[in-house]
């Protein structure tokens, strides 16, 4: 299984890298291995595992191209982008509240010929005439049914090295089309609710959300309890996703396998003791089986209430796999139960490998079965988390570095106390004032939350709290992980330290750069606005930062900064920005605070905040010249009149 299993996750990537879909029935090709595998003596272990690895990347291949081919033919047809479009249908998802618009996921019900079955909408806030007041969307919940006119266009990503890819996310969501609502025809609510899957489970979160909310108004960490609760992550505060990720812990301000592993555990724990103090029920049914059914209750209730979310699906998937095992009392290894779950995981949603989520949560339980494989002793509770720790920082640091380019230096310490803490303590005070409507329990959450929060603000403000680099050649991160398993490879095996030394490639092999009197521009994909970087041989230099799109996001921090943290820019020797529209202007800020520019070169005004965050504010006029490892770069307009 496991030579299917890893051969079966390569064969499902090779297709998501394909530039046009394969015309060959590869999973049905898959079956002529598996019948040579069955031919095969068992005793020619190589060969076996050869022709399960040849069946397992063919069925991947072949079961990707197959989810593929009939998600692409749910398409929007092109003659309807940007026409009004009238469509009927239900809202099946938990809304998302912005500042200036409500984002909702649409299933219209017998759409017409080319629109897909699944839209994602924004209403926005309607502006009235000179000196009337804006008039916000109305309040949407989960199951309304409307009659809407929207304009629709196909998802579309911006195309940028080391940036977010919208475009295969929606894909993997099933939203074939995204657009907003037109106020005129003034749009229809025709019933107020309609009973179904998905919308009576969003439904349902919705209803928890609006308790929680209003138990806690003005926490300030509600948000987080919220999202805890029915995993609705765009409650949490912007700001606080930047605390997280310095320290780390942003996989426990969500929905992560760990909190739904520790329910399920806790459901078992009780389960077992209970069933086995019965006799006559322990006499019927193995308590262990019973319990473990329990678990993957507990796991399947948690992971439905948080949205039934892709991350929380691979360790509901994990979790009934080793249950599954234990049901049909067959002894089993932990790399029969990845790989059997990646298979599943990736036989269900084939576009799961495109996500980082699927890397680390996968890397990061083999990392702890690998710490834990032929060590011997009994080391006690404290020194098991300590040993999952370490490996679990030393086998992820390859993979944060090549898809993140930033590791936490004090994730390790973070996690001591802030997994016991939340896991342990806030997510079941949270699940039980939340769904059984005791407001006291969510009160202790929230008071023990603001004690870890208040210890992850001041580890987050360190100033060498994070390690950033450049975004690593494939072979060095695969040399970094082979160190890591050598690094945590059990005693006897040999000079375990030189694990390092195949790590330095990581850090050591940096991006090429421009020769001595030359230099390289890029012209970022930002939509409707410009940034361009221009780099020398040692410098480095913005041109505009492109636009702001809402009060939580701009090109700034989601396409610029990525894009010089993933070619080795650090620092930025100067900024320039050429005039103060918001599709030039809105991502100045952001660029400024993360690459720290030398000076800005602007007509901005002079009381422009933009000029209190650099150091040194020079306003461009025409001849200003300077030179850059042999280039030379100059101010063509404005003059000085």
């Amino acid at each position: 299984m496991r030579a299917f299993g890893l051969a079966f996750v390569l064969g499902t990537l090779l297709l998501q890298r394909e530039a046009e879909l394969p015309h060959l029935p590869f999973a049905a090709m898959a079956c002529v291995p598996l019948l040579a595998c069955l031919l095969v003596d068992a005793r020619h272990r190589v060969a076996r595992a050869l022709l399960l690895a040849l069946a397992g990347g063919l069925a991947g291949y072949g079961a990707a191209a197959w989810h593929a081919e009939t998600r692409l033919a749910d398409a929007l047809d092109r003659a309807l982008e940007g026409r009004d479009v009238e469509i009927t249908g239900i809202v099946s998802d938990l809304p998302q509240r912005q500042s200036q618009s409500t984002r909702f996921v649409f299933t219209p019900e017998s759409p017409p010929p080319g629109v897909p079955t699944l839209v994602s909408l924004a209403w926005y806030v309607e502006r009235g005439r000179a000196g009337a007041a804006p008039v916000p969307p109305p309040q949407i919940r989960p199951g309304q049914r409307w009659t809407l006119t929207v304009r629709l266009k196909r998802p579309r990503g911006l195309a940028n090295p080391h940036a977010f890819d919208f475009e295969p996310w929606a894909l993997e969501r099933g939203l074939r089309a995204a657009g907003y609502v037109r106020m005129k025809p003034v749009p229809r609510l025709v019933a107020a609710y309609v009973p179904g899957w998905p919308q009576s489970l969003h439904g349902a979160r919705a209803d928890v959300r609006e308790r929680m909310q209003a138990r806690l108004a003005g926490a300030p960490f509600a948000g987080v309890l919220v999202a805890l609760a029915i995993g609705d992550q765009g409650a949490i505060d912007p700001g606080l996703w930047e605390v997280f990720w310095r320290t780390g812990v942003g996989h426990l301000m969500s929905i992560s396998g760990l909190h739904i592993t520790m329910l399920a555990a806790l459901a078992y724990a009780v389960v077992f003791l209970g069933w086995a103090r019965v006799p006559a029920l322990a006499l019927r049914w193995p308590a262990r089986k019973a319990a473990a059914l329990a678990g993957v209750a507990a796991a399947l209730a948690y992971t439905l209430m948080t949205g039934f979310a892709v991350p929380a699906q691979r360790t509901l998937v994990m979790l009934t796999v080793v249950a599954a095992h234990l049901l049909a009392g067959r002894a089993t290894s932990p790399a029969r139960v990845l790989a059997t779950s990646a298979v599943v995981v990736l036989a269900l949603d084939p576009w799961a490998v495109l996500a980082v989520g699927f890397w680390l949560s996968f890397g990061a339980v083999a990392a702890i079965f690998y710490a834990a494989w032929a060590r011997t002793g009994r080391p006690g509770v404290m020194g098991s988390a300590l040993r999952e720790q370490l490996a679990v920082t030393i086998a992820m640091l390859p993979m944060l570095v090549a898809l993140f380019q930033e590791v936490s230096l004090v994730a390790p310490l973070a996690n001591a106390f802030a997994i016991p803490a939340v896991s342990l303590v806030v997510v079941p005070l949270t699940l039980i004032g939340a769904f059984l409507d005791l407001g006291i329990a969510l009160d202790a959450a929230h008071g023990i939350l603001s004690w870890v929060m208040a210890a992850l603000q001041a580890m987050a403000g360190w100033p060498a709290g994070m390690l950033e680099s450049h975004a690593p050649a494939p072979w060095t991160v695969a040399a970094a992980l082979m160190g890591a398993a050598w690094l945590l490879a059990p005693r006897g095996i040999p000079m375990r330290s030189c694990g390092f030394v195949w790590m330095v490639p990581l850090f050591a092999v940096v991006p090429p750069s421009p020769v001595p009197g030359t230099a390289w521009i890029d012209v970022l994909d930002v939509g409707n606005g410009l940034a361009v970087v221009v780099r020398t041989t040692r410098h480095a230099f913005v041109y505009d930062a492109g636009p702001m799109w809402n009060a939580e996001s701009d090109s700034g921090s989601r396409v610029v900064v990525p894009f010089l943290r993933g070619e080795g820019v650090r620092r930025l020797d100067g900024l320039i920005i050429s005039h103060a529209d918001d599709d030039h202007y809105g991502g100045a800020f952001a660029v400024a605070v993360s690459r720290d520019p030398g000076w800005l070169l602007s007509p901005l005004a002079a009381g422009d905040p933009l000029h209190f965050v650099v150091g040194q504010s020079v306003r461009c006029e025409a001849g200003l010249a300077w030179s850059a490892d042999g280039v030379e770069l100059r101010v063509l307009h404005p003059d000085a009149a």
